[in-house]
């Protein structure tokens, strides 16, 4: 459990909201002995609701539990449970991709005994990827990727409401970002008074989350600052806390939060048309900005040339002025050759037709002869692959650190899928902890490479193919030349462009999740390929 979520659980403890049959904690077994706490998520004080994940001893499989915490004498708190327990039995009939899906519902009597200390418990399937909170805790989010991320979300909200559900997300522990970038509501159980208009104002709320660092409903984490109000009660717009925030962006969450005055936005369907107008807003003017720094260069001599298509690099430019250049002393050149053709004429030379004209190998081949076409120009063939190389030697390349199982780095070159090399599990993914770590391979003699095969274990990772002049390089010594996602089983990258080495990289920056909630990649077989 990391330190957000051991403060959680400790200011939950404080505030004495306990299972009876004692404290809830990792390692406990709940719901007739069938679910094992693994790691807390959060505490929704609002309904005395602790997020947990759990492990499923029945099923072998994680699950998101929302455990229910109270006294069953109490009449009242056991009444509104039991609300909350039918509007998530109601919600296990939905489906969709931003709503984790309802597994079973363990109410007093019915899986769930007095002893236990809980009115009652939410099962849900277990969602992969980051806490929300996590997420805003380390900067706030870019505006075209906050805009998409809540418009997933919106999309779930707007499909439940047509079929009459209330989704219950106004906290944002509740959620989760997959690994695909889209969030989930990954702990369903909506409080007993919740409306469809708290899901709408619950978006407006998961948007300005995202775009400031803050939560501007009530309730919230502790972990997470309140969103500042002016005198007036209303709250600041995101806008004034991060000047970048688009104002049309800045408004929507402000419009949504809000129940008072006019031009409120009160559905989640025109929730979606705004977003998806400010996202691909925001997404065009960052291309026509990305598109106008390639497509002015500025000159040495002060001039700037500008192009229909912009020129992408150095060598395109150079190619752009050498033919120009070409071009001109083929001119000047055919110019000569027929004032030369003149002065004889008229000098009354019969036999010269010209003088001969030799043209350099370097300035440009030969025009063709009159009347004929020139050939057409050939594209070069992509290389041909090779027969896979062994490398001579493989370690662990993890700058900076120690770790990650040195002594098993041959295992991802042996030849042998049943064996395999792992980085160590991590509580956080990269780069919290560090940039990265990988293995670097040393071949005999240099070979140009061309392609590379992972048998990896864990979806989920990224991977960098570098090339390096020694065996134990600086990272920023290395270059990229290849990149790509790791699937469950056998991937591949295809470089750049065939690269002459002779000690590559395999340098892992994202980590798959294991079903502990562990951040870790095993890679079973590496396979190099060299150009044919």
């Amino acid at each position: 459990m990391d330190t957000r979520r051991s403060e959680q659980a400790g200011e939950a403890s404080q505030m004495g909201i306990r299972a009876q049959g004692g404290s809830l904690a990792p390692g406990r077994v709940v719901g007739d002995g069938r679910y094992r706490l693994l790691a807390q998520f959060g505490v929704d004080e609002r309904a005395a609701a602790h997020l947990w994940r759990a492990r499923d001893g029945q099923l072998k499989r994680d699950v998101a539990l929302t455990l229910l915490v109270g006294d069953p004498a109490d009449a009242e708190a056991a009444r509104l449970a039991r609300r909350t327990l039918e509007r998530a039995a109601h919600a296990s009939k939905f489906g969709h991709g931003g709503v984790a899906r309802v597994l079973d519902v363990l109410s007093l009597g019915s899986g769930v005994t007095s002893s236990e200390g809980l009115l009652g418990v939410v099962v849900a399937e277990w969602t992969k990827g980051s806490d929300l909170v996590d997420l805003v805790a380390q900067r706030p989010v870019a505006p075209a990727a906050a805009a998409r991320m809540v418009q997933a979300l919106a999309e779930a909200v707007d499909h439940a409401h047509q079929n009459g559900l209330v989704l219950g997300l106004d906290h944002p522990q509740r959620l989760r970002l997959t690994p695909d970038g889209a969030l989930k509501l990954a702990f369903p159980g909506p409080l007993p008074e919740a409306t469809l208009r708290d899901d709408v104002k619950a978006l407006g709320a998961v948007l300005y989350l995202l775009l400031t660092g803050r939560w501007a409903l009530p309730g919230g984490p502790a972990a997470i600052p309140a969103a500042p109000h002016a005198p007036t009660g209303r709250v600041i717009p995101p806008r004034s806390l991060v000047p970048t925030v688009p104002v049309e962006l800045s408004s929507l969450a402000v419009r949504t939060i809000e129940d008072g005055g006019h031009g409120g936005i009160r559905t989640s369907a025109a929730i979606l048309r705004v977003l998806d107008q400010v996202a691909e807003a925001e997404e065009r003017t960052q291309l026509i900005k990305a598109v106008g720094e390639e497509e002015a260069v500025a000159e040495s001599d002060g001039t700037v040339w500008t192009t229909k298509k912009p020129v992408k690099d150095v060598a395109r430019r150079k190619k752009l002025a050498f033919g120009v250049t070409v071009l001109v002393v083929a001119t000047v050149v055919i110019l000569a050759w027929g004032g030369m053709m003149l002065i004889n004429l008229f000098q009354g030379e019969s036999k010269s037709s010209g003088p001969k004209i030799n043209v350099a190998a370097s300035s440009s081949q030969a025009a063709p002869p009159s009347g004929e076409q020139p050939p057409p120009a050939q594209q070069k063939p992509s290389p041909a692959v090779g027969a896979a190389v062994k490398p001579s030697a493989v370690a662990v390349f993890n700058p900076g650190s120690k770790g990650d199982s040195p002594g098993k780095a041959r295992n991802a070159t042996d030849g042998d899928t049943v064996t395999s090399w792992k980085t160590d599990q991590y509580d956080k993914q990269f780069p919290v902890l560090k940039d990265g770590v990988g293995l670097v391979v040393t071949f005999k003699d240099p070979i140009n490479l061309t392609q590379v095969k992972l048998d990896a274990a864990s979806p989920g990772s990224k991977v960098e193919i570098r090339s390096a002049d020694k065996k134990n390089p600086k990272l920023d010594e290395t270059k990229v030349v290849g990149a790509g996602d790791l699937a469950a089983g056998e991937s591949t990258i295809a470089l750049q462009q065939p690269q002459q080495g002779q000690y590559f990289i395999i340098w892992i920056t994202q980590l798959g999740e294991d079903e502990g909630g562990k951040f870790v990649t095993e890679l079973k077989e590496l396979t190099f390929l060299p150009a044919g």
